[in-house]
């Protein structure tokens, strides 16, 4: 297992990646979990002790890669932010990715939504699992899975989802 303490960064200006809080993963030391590798790959382990499965690292040139610190990851290592330091331990994880169940039992109502689905890249099908995953309620839940069985119906892919679910929202709210 890889160890080492880092600084939390985040980004500035930078287009989809604008405001992601993060962790920067120098050449050196993704080479010691995966030699040679310049494609994402996904990690287990720790950070601050918060236990992680499933992470993927990000590719950003070079042989650098990050890992995105999304809300869950944020509270599990109590709310640091970016300047603060934590202490990250893991591995490769070879293991197969789980689809959440209900997403797909509901995609299998909608043959139209779940042939769309399929139509999407692999790390694609895997953004739409995760998010509908990482909700902290059932009502949160439930509201992606029905955002994304209704994106998939639109022919949309998982960003092109989000940003037009969060645009109705936003007109709602006007």
């Amino acid at each position: 297992m890889t160890s080492f303490t880092t600084i939390l960064l985040r980004f500035g200006e930078n287009g989809e990646k604008t405001g992601w809080t993060y962790i920067h993963i120098p050449v050196d030391i993704a080479n010691e979990i995966k030699p040679d590798t310049r494609v994402s790959f996904r990690v287990k382990g720790t950070i601050d002790n918060f236990p992680i499965r499933q992470v993927a690292l990000l590719p950003v040139g070079e042989g650098d890669f990050i890992i995105p610190m999304n809300a869950n990851i944020r509270k599990g290592i109590g709310g640091k932010k970016a300047g603060a330091s934590v202490k990250v331990s893991f591995e490769l994880d070879e293991s197969e990715f789980e689809f959440s169940e209900d997403f797909l039992s509901c995609l299998e109502d909608e043959p139209k939504a779940l042939e769309n689905f399929k139509k999407q890249p692999p790390s694609h099908q895997k953004y739409f699992s995760k998010w509908i995953e990482d909700a902290k309620t059932i009502e949160t839940k439930t509201k992606r899975i029905s955002q994304s069985v209704e994106g998939l119906l639109m022919g949309m892919n998982f960003g092109e989802m989000v940003r037009y679910f969060k645009a109705r929202k936003d007109e709602l709210e006007r």
